[in-house]
C-alpha cells in the first residue's frame, strides 16, 4: 500500500509500505476512505519536534476489511470513525472518560500512520465507532473531522465548561479553534468570541457560531476581552495553539473562577506559579479523549445538525501529500483532506 513518511523537517514522501494484517485478536484492518493533515503535523514539519522516517497521520475514516476473533462492536463492511489515540476501552482511565490516557494507549501518528491506504487498528472495540449505515459521500469530510479536530475542539469546550449563560473566548483560529467555536455554540454558550486575524477564518468562525471576533493578540487581546466583558474576562477560554503566548493569553482572558480548556500541543510552555495562583482559574486539557465523544458527534453529523467538515478547504490525492503540507505550512489552506 501507499503511505506518507516524514523523513525530516520539510521532507514528506509517499512511499510503498507493508500492507497491514491482523496481529492480535482485538485488531481490525480498515481500508481508509479519507484522511487528512493535522495542524500538529506541522510541528515536526517545521522542525519543532524531532522526526525521522515517521509514519504520518492520525485522523481517519474507512471501511472495516477484517477483524480479529475478539472484536465485537465492528465487523467487515462497517464504515467507521476512529480516534487518534488507540485505547482498550476497559481500563479504569478509559471508564473514567479519558481514553486518550488509557493504560494501553498508542498514538496513531508514528506507530500506525493513517495518511495511507489501509491501517491496522489495535483494540478496535475501544477505538473505532461504526456509523449508523454507509454515509452519503458528502458526509465523509464531516465524519473525518470527528476523528480529531472536532473531538478535540469539543473536549476543549467541555473542559472550559462552555454552556448556557457563559461567554467563551477561543484562542487560536486553526481547525481545532474553529471546532471549539462550533462546540461552544452547540453546548449553548451565550457568547462566543473568536480570536482571529484572518478574514476567511473569521467568516468560518461566524458560520460555526461566533458572535464576536477579536483581532488583537497577547496583552492587547486580553485587554480587549476584558473590555467586552465589563472588565471581568470570559467565563470559559479555549486554548488551541500550544505556544507560550497563547497559553498566557488564555489564562489572562479568563475571569477569576473561570475555566481554561487547553488542547494546543504544548511547545516550550511554562506557567509561572504566581500567574496561576492569582488568576484563580481552573485549567484542564491535554490530548482530547475523542473516543468518549465519538458516538454523540457521529449522530449529530448523521442527523446533519453540524457540518465540521467545512474546515477542509483543500482536497488532494494522497500522492500529493507533500503539497498539502506546504499549503498548510504557508497558510494557503486551513486543513487539507487527502483521498487515498
Amino acid at each position: 500500500m501507499r503511505g506518507v513518511i516524514m523523513y525530516g523537517p520539510g521532507d514528506v514522501r509517499v512511499e510503498d509500505r507493508e500492507d497491514p494484517t491482523i496481529v492480535e485478536a482485538t485488531d481490525a484492518v480498515i481500508r481508509i476512505t479519507a484522511t487528512c493533515i493535522c495542524g500538529s503535523d506541522l510541528w515536526p514539519y517545521r522542525g519543532a519536534d524531532r522526526v525521522e522516517r515517521a509514519k504520518m497521520g492520525h485522523e481517519y475514516v474507512g471501511v472495516v476489511e477484517e477483524v480479529g476473533s475478539a472484536v465485537r462492536t465492528v465487523k467487515p463492511g462497517d464504515f467507521v470513525v476512529g480516534s487518534f489515540v488507540i485505547s482498550d476501552g476497559t481500563c479504569e482511565i478509559c471508564r473514567a472518560g479519558f481514553p486518550s490516557s488509557c493504560v494501553n494507549r498508542v498514538f496513531v501518528d508514528g506507530a500506525i500512520g493513517t495518511q495511507a491506504q489501509r491501517a491496522r487498528i489495535p483494540f478496535a472495540d475501544g477505538t473505532l465507532v461504526a456509523t449508523p449505515g454507509q454515509p452519503d459521500p458528502d458526509l465523509v469530510p464531516h465524519l473525518l473531522a470527528a476523528s480529531d479536530v472536532l473531538g478535540t475542539g469539543w473536549f476543549a469546550a467541555v473542559a472550559a465548561q462552555a454552556g448556557p449563560g457563559r461567554t467563551v473566548a477561543v484562542v487560536g483560529d486553526g481547525a481545532v479553534g474553529l471546532m471549539g467555536v462550533l462546540a461552544a455554540k452547540q453546548l449553548g454558550a451565550e457568547r462566543v468570541i473568536a480570536m482571529s486575524r484572518h478574514a476567511d477564518r473569521q467568516e468560518l468562525a461566524r458560520h460555526f457560531g461566533a458572535t464576536d471576533v477579536v483581532e488583537e493578540r497577547g496583552d492587547a487581546g486580553v485587554a480587549r476581552i476584558k473590555e467586552m466583558t465589563n472588565g471581568l474576562g470570559a467565563h470559559s477560554v479555549i486554548e488551541a495553539v500550544g505556544s507560550q503566548e497563547s497559553m498566557t493569553q488564555a489564562i489572562g482572558a479568563a475571569r477569576p473562577g473561570g475555566n481554561v480548556g487547553f488542547v494546543g500541543v504544548s511547545h516550550d510552555v511554562q506557567l509561572p506559579g504566581q500567574l496561576l495562583f492569582f488568576s484563580q482559574v481552573q485549567v484542564l486539557g491535554g490530548p482530547a479523549p475523542v473516543r468518549r465523544f465519538l458516538p454523540d458527534l457521529i449522530q449529530l453529523i448523521w442527523d446533519r445538525k453540524i457540518d465540521p467538515g467545512r474546515v477542509f478547504d483543500l482536497t488532494l490525492p494522497l500522492e500529493q501529500a507533500a503539497e498539502g503540507y506546504r499549503a498548510m505550512d504557508e497558510r494557503r489552506a486551513t486543513k487539507v483532506l487527502l483521498t487515498p
